[in-house]
C-alpha cells in the first residue's frame, strides 16, 4: 500500500483480560515510528466520559447511551487515522454488526487485524485477578469473539507482550495486500 499521509492501524481483537492492554503497551514501546493507543475503555472506565446511568429504559440507560458511544468511537478511530495520525486499538468484537461498521469506518485504511488468542481457564483467572470487570464475561467473550472473522495475524497471549510485540511487528512490516479488511469491505459493497 503506498504512502498517502494516512495513518495506519494495528487493531488487536481478543476476549476480555486477554492481554490487548499490556500487549499495546509493549507494541507502543517498541514500534520504530509513533502509534497513538485508543482503547473504547478509554471512554467507559474510569474516565468520567459517560453520565451516571440514571435509569433502566431512559435517556441515562446504557441501552440508550451503548449505541451512541460505539458509533461515535469508531468514527474517532476513522478521524485519527484520517489525519494521519497511526493507531493502536484494542478491541473486542462482540457482533458481525460490529465488525461490519468497523469495517465500513475504517476502509480507505490501512488496518493490520491481530487475533489475540488466550485460553478460557487463563482468562478466567486474569478476569478474577483484575477485579475490575463483571465475572463470567470472558466466558462469553471466549465463544464469540474469534468468530466473526479471520485475521492479518494471530498470537497466543500465554506468551510474554515482549515477545508478542516484536513477532506482531514483524508481520506487520512483511503484511501483503489486500489486508482482512481490505477484503470485508470489498464484501460489505457487494
Amino acid at each position: 500500500m503506498k504512502n498517502t499521509g494516512l495513518g495506519k492501524i494495528i487493531l488487536l481483537n481478543g476476549a476480555s483480560s486477554s492481554g490487548k492492554s499490556t500487549l499495546c503497551d509493549a507494541l507502543q514501546k517498541q514500534l520504530a515510528e509513533p502509534f497513538l493507543r485508543f482503547s473504547l475503555d478509554f471512554l467507559m472506565f474510569n474516565s468520567n466520559v459517560l453520565p451516571e446511568r440514571r435509569d433502566e429504559e431512559g435517556l441515562f440507560s446504557w441501552r440508550a447511551i451503548r449505541p451512541k458511544l460505539f458509533q461515535g468511537y469508531y468514527n474517532c478511530l476513522s478521524g485519527l487515522a484520517m489525519a494521519g495520525n497511526n493507531v493502536l486499538v484494542d478491541y473486542i468484537f462482540e457482533s458481525e454488526e460490529q465488525l461490519h461498521y468497523l469495517v465500513n469506518c475504517l476502509s480507505e485504511l490501512d488496518v493490520f487485524l491481530v487475533g489475540v488468542h488466550c485460553p478460557l481457564k487463563e482468562l478466567e483467572r486474569r478476569e478474577n485477578q483484575r477485579g475490575d470487570r463483571n465475572i463470567g464475561e470472558v466466558q462469553e467473550d471466549f465463544k464469540t469473539v474469534h468468530t466473526f472473522t479471520t485475521y492479518d495475524f494471530d498470537i497466543d497471549s500465554t506468551q510474554p507482550p515482549e515477545v508478542n510485540a516484536k513477532t506482531i511487528i514483524s508481520a506487520w512490516r512483511m503484511r501483503s495486500y489486500p489486508s482482512v479488511f481490505n477484503l470485508l469491505a470489498t464484501k460489505n459493497t457487494t
